[in-house]
């Protein structure tokens, strides 16, 4: 039997995807005892996007699934699908990518992710997101055009210390420190164009520079992944063990989910 399981938040055309099949809301699920209840050739679709994936890995120790789970696309962030080039609209099997999950603590918790772990303005424009979607539900969130507001005047940049394997790095005008298992970031950044996700490390991008006008003028090399030519104000990190501190608390978002005035993460890849 398959099943198919559904982000409330994220449930657009999955109908005529599957006419008349059973839907199960699984943020009123509890997965521990679904996955126990399963037999052993019942398959699973989440169908979502990155927040999905993001919550089935922390309510769930994924390695010890031992059906098959695919992902239907069709959140408001891909990330995911975008790194492992395939599209919404289909089911992808997720099974390969659910081993070895690098693991962010943050306050105290710890947290598997399957995109990123982001400081920053990023961070900044997840919060600002979630408040325009309290507000207005329906609207569609312009993550570029929270971006440049957050460049011109709403973000500061803070100062970072960072560690990566034992090394550490000191910078000034940071506006963003992720720890990258893919790719992508923000629905469609590059932020780590050369990040492999089936390697045995992360990818920590320090994004800097003094000059806000600057910072604006080349944000749009991201999104082609060309920023990271600019070695006067971006940093390329590899590393298993990475710690990021921040001189003022941020936001931070873990696959597009938020978590409000952090000053210091860790993420570590198994």
């Amino acid at each position: 039997m398959k099943y198919y399981l559904y982000n409330p938040l994220a449930n657009n055309g999955i109908k005529s995807h599957v006419p008349g099949a059973e839907l199960i809301d699984a943020s009123k699920l509890d997965y521990h005892d679904f996955f126990e209840g399963l037999n052993e050739d019942d398959e699973v679709v989440l169908i979502g996007g990155d927040g999905t994936v993001n919550y089935l890995i922390n309510h769930v120790d994924p390695e010890k699934i031992k059906n098959n789970i695919y992902l239907f696309g069709n959140g408001t962030g891909n990330d995911f699908l975008n790194d492992i080039n395939e599209k919404p609209g289909r089911e992808v099997l997720l099974n390969p990518y659910l081993v070895n999950l690098p693991v962010a603590t943050v306050k105290g918790k710890e947290y598997r992710f399957v995109d990123n772990m982001s400081f920053g303005i990023d961070g900044y424009c997840c919060e600002e997101a979630d408040k325009i979607k309290a507000k207005k539900p329906n609207k569609k969130i312009n993550y570029t055009a929270i971006a440049i507001k957050g460049l011109l005047y709403a973000f500061k940049p803070r100062h970072a210390w960072v560690e990566v394997d034992g090394r550490e790095y000191e910078f000034d005008n940071c506006w963003l420190a992720p720890a990258m298992k893919g790719r992508y970031c923000g629905g469609g950044m590059m932020l780590a164009p050369g990040q492999d996700r089936m390697s045995d490390k992360l990818t920590v991008i320090i994004y800097m520079s003094r000059s806000k006008i600057k910072s604006l003028k080349n944000f749009p090399l991201i999104f082609e992944g060309k920023h990271v030519e600019l070695t006067d104000m971006v940093k390329v990190i590899p590393g298993k063990k990475i710690h990021v501190r921040f001189s003022e608390p941020c936001a931070v978002q873990i696959d597009g989910e938020t978590i409000l005035d952090v000053t210091e993460y860790w993420a570590e890849q198994k």
